[in-house]
């Protein structure tokens, strides 16, 4: 399919050691510097013959090389999230002063859910996808009116226009879109991309959208994704597996990027089978509610490691969060996990609501408790969109909507009787130094690194990045800074919006 404008998609720069935009589902700056792959660009991309896909973040680029890579294209494409939002309306504008026939899209969840706000910010976007963009940019590069281009929202007479919603894509328009790793193998270098808990390299793609689970705190399900789960046939993944295994040989692991992969069991064991005599190892995020037999099969099928949210050890704060599991499911899943060899690497946040300085005592108790690999510690953020921000805002407890600090480090924003925002990344730091300073534990993150000069390297990376971000946080709770540019969007429009028939 030839393009008819040269197009670049492009997941921006944002802050030096930012993973946030088309791959990350907690844009922020990490404790330890990773990258995720810009999967949802691969499509459209691959698509549009002639078209680059440009993930700028891992190959450290800046604004201005950015720029500068943008004036060979007629059309960019451009994933913004609600962190580097404001960054990358910066951008823009410096594309068209270079270069003012540009045309400009942006996508993803801040623009999906503030359409208007988000066009109304800068006259150098010319318009924005609600929702899943794959087929809508393609159609526009290849020359379709925008007034005929579903869930397209643009500017037309001073007036926002919102075009009717595209149809969420299903199984058979899945398997029909190209391959991520196709993609991959064009445009990236995979040993750029780095996520602690996973093998290096290792290389990610989708098996799925969507996830029906209901966390009220989770951003892509209730915006880009949705909670409607659509999956890919299980030939049409089991081909990209192969594919990719062969493509790929540097890669020590694949990664199943899917926001829950294990939702259905006999997708998992059929997934598994076709897995199984390929003999390489895998990763994927999973939810508690896997019994043994699908472990089983999944171990069978070469699972290394799966990343799991038990987000707290507290019941009530599962229930307010409308987690759908019970600290019980957790301990019995990773019970069964460490029967059939499967590691697992553990979420948990502070600062959700009905948090305490008690409950967060017992989660870090419940951590030790299960006594993952690995884990990960966050402050509790609510993004626009979410059902958390809603409440938020309705009770309170949203002390004020800056995210992060100026250079992408989160802070927290979401404040509670009797627990202050500096108490809570104190906590992080203590969950972290609690859990990881145990002997045993310590042992089980230098054994892997002992007879791997590449491992050891990046260990001894990862723990000097980790102890001066520790250090940062701590001075940035202290002072209580909170950048107000980083997050807040336009006001409201006050006319003028008309809604496409």
């Amino acid at each position: 399919m030839a393009s008819v404008m040269k197009t670049l998609f492009l997941n921006p720069p944002s802050f030096e050691k930012f993973d946030g935009g088309a791959g990350s589902r907690w844009p922020a700056t990490r404790e330890i510097e990773s990258y995720w792959y810009p999967v949802w660009l691969t499509y459209p991309a691959g698509m549009l013959e002639g078209s680059r896909l440009l993930d700028a973040p891992p190959e450290h680029r800046s604004p201005a090389d950015v720029v500068q890579i943008a004036q060979d294209y007629e059309f960019v494409v451009l994933f913004t999230s609600t962190v580097g939002f404001y960054s990358d309306l910066k951008m823009a504008r410096a594309m068209k002063e270079k270069k003012p026939g540009i045309k400009i899209a942006f996508v993803g969840p801040q623009v999906q859910i503030k359409p208007a706000e988000s066009l109304l910010a800068s006259p150098d976007i010319d318009f924005v996808v609600r929702g899943e963009f794959d087929h809508s940019v393609v159609e526009y590069a290849q020359g379709k009116p925008l007034a005929e281009i579903l869930s397209c929202s643009y500017i037309q007479d001073g007036k926002v226009v919102h075009n009717p919603p595209r149809a969420m894509l299903q199984t058979a328009e899945l398997d029909a879109l190209p391959y991520a790793t196709d993609v991959y193998q064009k445009n990236l270098t995979i040993e750029n991309y780095n996520v602690p808990f996973l093998l290096n390299p290792y290389v990610s793609f989708y098996t799925a959208r969507g996830c029906p689970a209901l966390c009220t705190f989770c951003l892509w399900p209730q915006t880009l994704s949705g909670h409607a789960w659509r999956v890919r046939s299980v030939e049409n993944v089991a081909r990209e597996f192969k594919q990719a295994h062969k493509m790929f040989p540097q890669a020590k692991e694949f990664f199943f990027d899917d926001d829950t992969f294990n939702i259905r069991k006999d997708r998992v064991i059929a997934l598994c089978k076709e897995f199984k005599p390929v003999g390489f190892q895998w990763s994927c995020t999973a939810r508690v509610h896997g019994d043994y037999e699908t472990l089983k099969a999944m171990a069978d099928g070469g699972a290394r490691l799966l990343i799991v949210g038990f987000e707290s050890g507290d019941p009530q704060i599962l229930k307010n969060i409308k987690k759908g599991a019970t600290v019980e499911m957790g301990r019995t899943f990773v019970q069964n996990c460490k029967k059939v060899g499967i590691r697992v690497h553990g979420d948990f946040i502070i600062g959700l609501p009905g948090e305490t300085k008690e409950t967060i005592e017992k989660t870090m108790e419940y951590a030790r408790e299960l006594d993952c690999e690995t884990i990960q510690v966050s402050m509790a953020h609510a993004y626009p969109g979410t059902a958390l921000y809603d409440q938020g805002m309705k009770e309170g407890f949203l002390a004020g909507e800056a995210i992060t600090d100026d250079l992408g480090h989160q802070l927290p924003h979401l404040q509670y009787p009797g627990l202050s925002r500096e108490y809570m990344v104190d906590s992080v730091n203590r969950f972290y130094d609690d859990y990881y300073f145990r002997p045993r534990v310590a042992w089980r993150i230098v054994r892997d690194a002992l007879w791997d000069a590449h491992e050891r390297k990046r260990l001894y990376h990862e723990a000097v990045s980790f102890m001066k971000l520790r250090h940062d946080r701590i001075k940035v709770a202290k002072k209580g800074v909170q950048k107000k540019a980083m997050v807040q969007v336009p006001p409201m429009p006050q006319a003028g919006e008309s809604q496409g028939a």
